[in-house]
């Protein structure tokens, strides 16, 4: 366990958000892996792939109740200098993981079918989503777990072992992405099938090395299947602080549901350059979301041990390097996009959709940024609804208006991006108006 309630708040964040970024950039690369190689299979390919991997962020919606719960209470417990709390907490959070887990595998298959159908009018592409989305569940299932101990790990200051699983099971996916796709080596090409294939035999590798990690290495919270007893107490703990969270990312699902359907009338193209945008975006969220995250963990540990002031400042470092970060992005999605887009799609209409997407809404970048440091604060703080709150009112800024514009004469993919610049704005202003009040109400009390 790493002390975070004494020594530089920068230090430490130096030191864990780097390596909180390349566990997050391994495990986005291995989807723009799938894309890479799934896109000499054409439009509908990708957009199939894409659509049916915004169906990943319903199930990271699910993966966040736990994640989030297992650092806020096991963050705080390390600050209290309780380490039975923290085992116990952790090992209740993989008793539901396992529950959470197999609970996906099984309704994801149900329900593939239905959920493309509901996303795309072409036939071409709801098949290659429901195929990839069949072959990626198990990797989805698998994921619960190996997040539950990344979390309490990231709780208790550790980092390193996360980025080093991480980092390995995207080298194994990116040796497999090619044999199982395009048939390198085998001559038996599975296409978007191989993509999810691919996928699910890296993270289940990722997987039996944090088990084995676990049981070899670390000392601070263990593995102990007696405690992994559904105890109902834990259990609220955990779900007080997680379903908010969860709540968020559900909200992010259904705005991207919303865009895919508004999307729908000007084709496959259209689809296909909204996906690979947004993937490339998310990749470009990655260094100030990793410095978010490590913030969290630090604001825990200092709030666990009653130490407020070191909580506030936690948050005015984490806001300027975000700041700072986003800015340096903002200015490169500027800088030529089509070039990004290039090294995933040949087709021009589909690099139009897809640097028109980028120029404009990476303008968000810096508000996105302040919505990531609050959301990150919440969690260190216990309490989380005011993230899903802010969340939530940016769902029906967006999407009502959204949906009139999408079905009246004249509707331009332009009013997509200029809608989501204007309500990310006000989201942004809203959560930090939220975060003063938090800190009014739990802080005060803490301050000597």
């Amino acid at each position: 366990m790493k002390d975070l309630t004494q020594g530089s708040i920068v230090s430490h964040i130096s030191t864990m958000a780097p390596q909180i970024f390349a566990g997050m950039i391994m495990i986005m690369l291995c989807q723009l892996i799938d894309l890479y190689f799934v896109s000499d299979l054409g439009d509908a390919a990708i957009a199939g792939v894409g659509a049916a991997g915004n169906a990943g962020f319903l199930i990271n919606a699910l993966m966040q109740v736990l994640s989030v719960g297992t650092v806020a209470l096991i963050s705080h417990a390390a600050g209290r200098k309780d380490q039975a709390d923290a085992n116990l907490v952790f090992n209740q959070s993989l008793g539901l993981s396992a529950a959470c887990g197999l609970f996906t595998l099984i309704a994801g298959s149900v329900l593939a079918r239905t959920y493309m159908r509901s996303v795309a009018a072409d036939h071409v592409v709801i098949e290659a989503g429901t195929t990839y989305l069949l072959w990626f569940m198990p990797a989805l299932a698998l994921q619960f777990a190996i997040l539950v101990m990344a979390s309490a790990l990231r709780g208790t200051g550790i980092v390193r072992p996360t980025m080093i699983v991480q980092t390995s099971t995207v080298i194994l996916n990116i040796i497999l992405a090619p044999v199982l796709i395009a048939g390198w080596g085998t001559g038996r090409a599975l296409g978007v099938a191989g993509a999810g294939l691919a996928s699910s035999i890296a993270i289940a590798v990722g997987g039996v090395m944090m088990w084995i990690y676990f049981h070899s290495y670390e000392h601070y919270v263990a593995i102990d299947r007696e405690l992994w007893r559904p105890q109902m107490a834990q259990w609220k703990r955990i779900l007080n602080i997680g379903l908010p969270a969860g709540g968020e990312l559900a909200i992010l699902f259904v705005s991207m549901a919303v865009i895919y359907y508004a999307l729908s009338d000007f084709g496959a193209a259209a689809q296909a350059g909204f996906g690979i945008g947004t993937r490339l975006l998310g990749v470009v969220h990655m260094p100030a979301m990793s410095i978010a995250f490590a913030a969290g963990a630090i604001a825990g540990q200092n709030f666990g041990a009653g130490n407020g002031e070191r909580v506030k400042e936690t948050f005015r470092s984490v806001l300027l390097l975000g700041t700072a970060v986003m800015l340096a992005f903002t200015v490169l999605a500027q800088w030529r996009p089509e070039l990004w887009l290039g090294a995933f799609t040949k087709d021009p209409e589909t690099i139009a959709v897809g640097a028109l997407f980028l120029r404009m809404v990476s303008l968000n970048l810096v508000a996105q940024g302040l919505i990531f440091v609050c959301s990150s604060m919440f969690q260190g703080l216990g309490n989380t609804r005011p993230a899903l709150l802010s969340s939530g009112a940016r769902l029906i800024m967006y999407s009502l208006p959204l949906l009139w514009l999408s079905a009246r004469p004249g509707f331009r993919i332009e009013q997509v991006w200029y809608l989501s610049i204007a309500t990310t704005t006000l989201q942004a202003a809203f959560s930090l108006w939220l975060l003063r009040l938090e800190f009014r109400k739990r802080l005060v009390p803490l301050v000597p």
